[in-house]
């Protein structure tokens, strides 16, 4: 993409969201947040398609509702969030595939580990705010195996249970804003 002609969009921290889903002694599912995020879209059209995704996540912003779990998360057992403090993403393609969605591949980063992952986009449109600046919703969904990530720490309940689930859901709502 001709960074001269590309169109700059930013993320608007106060109105998006990062949470993630996993399941906990596989009867149970337990949400969290990142409240520390940014990104930036590039694009050369008004539809989006091929445009280039730069994000990244702070992990010491997790929040579980539960501090002591947050710490954990954020230990050498987890995150390491001292070693790694963020998870970063960058797209590879964005293809529409149909009206209103599309599909996004890039590269994930969790821990030094570098995965290609595919997430399902669902753009819910543009509009101009109140300050004239013109805005574009997405909401991103998709799952991923923690332990490909190099989170592997596992438990195991008196009873045989699995503390944690592998697989965690994504969903992602971002809104962007239109840079001048």
């Amino acid at each position: 993409m001709a960074t001269e002609t590309a169109t700059k969009w930013v993320i608007d921290p106060m109105h998006s969201e990062v949470q993630f889903k996993v399941k906990h002694l596989v009867i149970s599912t337990v949400s969290g947040f990142f409240k520390s995020f940014n990104g930036e879209l590039l694009t050369d059209n008004d539809n989006f398609e091929n445009a280039e995704i730069d994000f990244s996540l702070d992990i010491n912003s997790i929040d579980t509702n539960q501090t002591q779990r947050d710490e954990h998360l954020k230990s050498a057992e987890f995150f390491d969030a001292e070693k790694y403090p963020q998870i970063n993403f960058k797209s590879t393609s964005f293809t529409k595939t149909d009206d209103e969605e599309y599909e996004l591949k890039g590269n994930l980063t969790i821990k030094d580990q570098t995965k290609p992952v595919t997430l399902d986009v669902e753009f819910g449109g543009s509009a101009a705010d109140f300050y004239g600046n013109t805005k574009a919703g997405f909401e991103i969904s998709g799952k991923i195996n923690r332990k490909d990530f190099g989170l592997t720490w596992d438990g195991v309940t008196e009873a045989g249970s699995i503390v944690v689930g592998e697989d965690i859901k994504l969903l992602i709502n971002i809104q962007f804003t239109k840079q001048a």
